[in-house]
Parts: C-alpha cells; sequence; structure tokens
C-alpha cells in the first residue's frame, strides 16, 4: 500500500511539473477597442500601456496611438474591471470585440478531435509544418526542391521551399510567412500556397504560366521559436525567443530588425516592449538568415511578399518614413488592382497604401528593407480580419482567407512576370 502511495505521489508531482501547468491561459481576458479623439485620451492609453501591461494588438505598440487611431488591446482578466473604469473616467468610447480570450482562442480549433498529420484547413503545429515542408518537397521534385538557409535561436532549421519549372537565368519572388508568432493564419497561407502550385501546375493556366517562368521562392515559418512558444506556452507570443544580455524580457521584434532606418519611428528600445528593436540590425540569426539569403539572389529576385495578420491591409514602402517610393505610383496602381481583385471572390475589403501614411511609421521592417536592397515590388500583406477575431482568427476561416490572398498574389505575380524587362 506505502508502495502504491509512493508511486501516485510521484505521478502527481511529475503531472504539476509537466510544461502543460506551466502554459499561460486567458481566462477572462478582454480585447478592447477604442478610438481616442484629443491628446488627454491619447495619454490615457500611455497611462494603461505603463501601469496595466496591456498588450497592443493594434497598432503594435501605445507609441504609435495618435488621435483618430483605432486601437485594439488585450487586458488581463483581474485588470478589467480597473481599465474599463478608466476609459469611462476618460469619456473614451469604447467596444470590447472579445469578452472572454480563452474561450474565443479554444474555438479557434473547429474541433478538439484532430487528426493526425498535415491539413490545410487547420493550424498545424510546427512538427507537422516542418514534416510536411519535407514531404511535400520529396514528392514534387520536379517542382519542389527544399534548402536550408540557417538555423534559428534555439537551432531549429530554417526550411525554404523554392517551387518552379528548372530553366536558365529565370527570375524569382520570395516570399515568407510567419514573422510574429502569433500571427497563426500567416504561415497557414504559405502552406496553401504551396499545395494549390503544387495541385493547379500544368491544369490552370495562371499558376502554370507563374511557375514555367519565375521561380517562388517560400519561407513558410520565419519566426519558428516563438511560433512554437505560441503552441507549448503562450498563445499570444509575438517576439523571437532570444536572451538579452543585462534584461530578463525575452525575444526581438523580427520586423523591426533589419537595416531600414533602423530603430528610429515606430520601434523601441526596450527589450521588454513588442516592438523591441534588437541589439543591432540583424541581431536575430532568423532576420540574418533571411536578409543574407536575398542579398545572394538579388541579382534574380525581383519582389518581395511578406504575410502577416490581422487588419485587411496590402502595404508597401514607405513604413520608416512619410516618403514615398521612387516608383509610389505603379505600386499604388499595383496595389489597388490587386485588392480589387483580392474582393471578388469573397468580397473582402482591403486598404492599401504605403505604411507609414496607411498605417503608422514602423522602422526596421523587412518591405523596406528589401525595397531599399534593390526590389522595386515590395509588398505587406495584413491579413483577416479587421478585428473581431483579431490574432484569434478560427480554422473555419482559413480557406477563404487563403483562397482570396492566392488570387492577390498570383495578380501580383503576373504583373511581375509581364514586366520582368
Amino acid at each position: 500500500m506505502a508502495a502504491n502511495m509512493w508511486v501516485l505521489l510521484l505521478l502527481v508531482a511529475v503531472a504539476s511539473a509537466s510544461p502543460e501547468a506551466s502554459v499561460h491561459k486567458f481566462h477572462g481576458d478582454k480585447v478592447f477597442r477604442v478610438t481616442p479623439h484629443n491628446e488627454e485620451q491619447v495619454e490615457v492609453l500611455h497611462y494603461l500601456a505603463d501601469n496595466m501591461q496591456v498588450d497592443f494588438w493594434r497598432p503594435d505598440s501605445v507609441d504609435q496611438v495618435k488621435t483618430e487611431t483605432t486601437v485594439d488591446f488585450r487586458v488581463e482578466a483581474d485588470k478589467c474591471s480597473e481599465v474599463e473604469s478608466l476609459l469611462q473616467l476618460s469619456a473614451l468610447d469604447y467596444k470590447v470585440l472579445i469578452d472572454n480570450l480563452q474561450a474565443v482562442l479554444d474555438g479557434q480549433f473547429d474541433s478538439h478531435i484532430r487528426a493526425t498529420g498535415h491539413q490545410y484547413e487547420k493550424y498545424n503545429n510546427w512538427e507537422t509544418i516542418e514534416a510536411w515542408i519535407k514531404n511535400i518537397a520529396k514528392e514534387n521534385p520536379d517542382l519542389v526542391s527544399l534548402s536550408q538557409i540557417g538555423t534559428t535561436y534555439e537551432g531549429r532549421s530554417m526550411h525554404l521551399l523554392k517551387l518552379g519549372k528548372p530553366g536558365v537565368n529565370k527570375k524569382a519572388i520570395f516570399m515568407d510567412c510567419g514573422f510574429h508568432a502569433r500571427e497563426w493564419i500567416s504561415p497557414a497561407f504559405c502552406q496553401w500556397f504551396v499545395r494549390e502550385a503544387v495541385r493547379t501546375y500544368g491544369k490552370e493556366t495562371i499558376m502554370t504560366q507563374i511557375l514555367d517562368n519565375l521561380d517562388f521562392y517560400v519561407l513558410p515559418v520565419l519566426n519558428i521559436d516563438g511560433y512554437v512558444y505560441t503552441w507549448t506556452k503562450s498563445r499570444m507570443w509575438r517576439k523571437t525567443r532570444s536572451l538579452n544580455p543585462g534584461s530578463s524580457c525575452i525575444g526581438t521584434d523580427p520586423n523591426r530588425n533589419f537595416n531600414a532606418k533602423w530603430c528610429t519611428l515606430g520601434a523601441s528600445k526596450r527589450p521588454c516592449d513588442e516592438t523591441y528593436c534588437g541589439s543591432a540590425p540583424e541581431s536575430e540569426k532568423e532576420t540574418k538568415a533571411l536578409a543574407d539569403f536575398i542579398r545572394q539572389n538579388l541579382s534574380t529576385i525581383r519582389a518581395y511578399l511578406t504575410v502577416h495578420s490581422y487588419s485587411q491591409l496590402l502595404l508597401y514602402p514607405y513604413s520608416y518614413s512619410y516618403e514615398v517610393a521612387k516608383n509610389n505610383v505603379e505600386l499604388n496602381r499595383l496595389a489597388k488592382e490587386t485588392v480589387k481583385e483580392l474582393a471578388t471572390l469573397h468580397g473582402t475589403e482591403y486598404t492599401y497604401g504605403p505604411g507609414a501614411s496607411t498605417i503608422y511609421p514602423a522602422a526596421g521592417g523587412s518591405d523596406d528593407w528589401a525595397y531599399d536592397e534593390g526590389i522595386k515590388y515590395s509588398f505587406t500583406f495584413e491579413l483577416r480580419d479587421t478585428g473581431r477575431y483579431g490574432f484569434a482568427l478560427p480554422e473555419s476561416q482559413i480557406k477563404p482567407t487563403c483562397e482570396e490572398t492566392l488570387i492577390a498574389v498570383k495578380h501580383i505575380a503576373m504583373y511581375v512576370l509581364e514586366h520582368l524587362y
């Protein structure tokens, strides 16, 4: 009996020490939407940021909030009543977008009984995605090849897929997903795009034309460590997982870590902030691997596409300042045509324009960096939705989101193909 009791106690101890026990839950957390109409109300949001540790969803940081900015932010359950009181006292009109974040996150999965293996209309964890990456290259050797462009801070392989029929002097488009860990719909789209390329090549005219004449580099997940962390520890994690010397705060915002007016407007020098720019440009192994690959292939890469969420936006340079790109008129026209095409399937409305003036200034982004490296077609997608679910977009929206985004990416690719020379 005593031996059995020791076994039972040991099992309880193991269970309480398991990783599952330390998973961050979001029971009772609310997501608020406010629009400050004067500087005093903007200051209230700064007070909340400094004293309540609110998690800004849109924009990325309180530093980017100005009057008439729509602001979405998450508040932990035990602070919600205090925050609501302050909003009311400040005459700040607010709406509760999400009343209980954990319930929405639980509902993000269509079914808790999940089939094993990779699925395109489900969110897949990194192990599943990595196995899929290897399989899709192995099963389609005439169209897909696989390489490794680096390793993450925690030592995971950064896999890059190259799609296209073999050819001489082919130009290319580079597309990445999964910069910010909690933006799960982004990697879902990269997987969808690869599947559709493989599935429709030789059957559908536009995709066949694209892959016959262009190569497509696809990086399914850039911030793999962060993505793993969102599955195992905290669903709302955003940054990388690197250590910051002299600080207990982990990670850097990879989309503030490029050498594009690095750490000026819209980026933070504070390691605890979500928009922390890092200790230097390309301080993160992930951003350096991406930048090195693009630099090495600059002679062939003609377009750069980076896929994020949420807000339904198509942005182009510049975000690091209010100056416009040299080919601003062309980029504006192409963006306008692209969002029009995107809307033809499900009627989803996108806003488009230069990053800084369309949403807010943000230095150190990959799209501005790629543009300044000479890639004149550089775009950032912010996928669905506009805030009803935000980063907790349910699986039921993966298919329509990916279908419409595929139309947009193909439209840009065809434009690039027609304007190669």
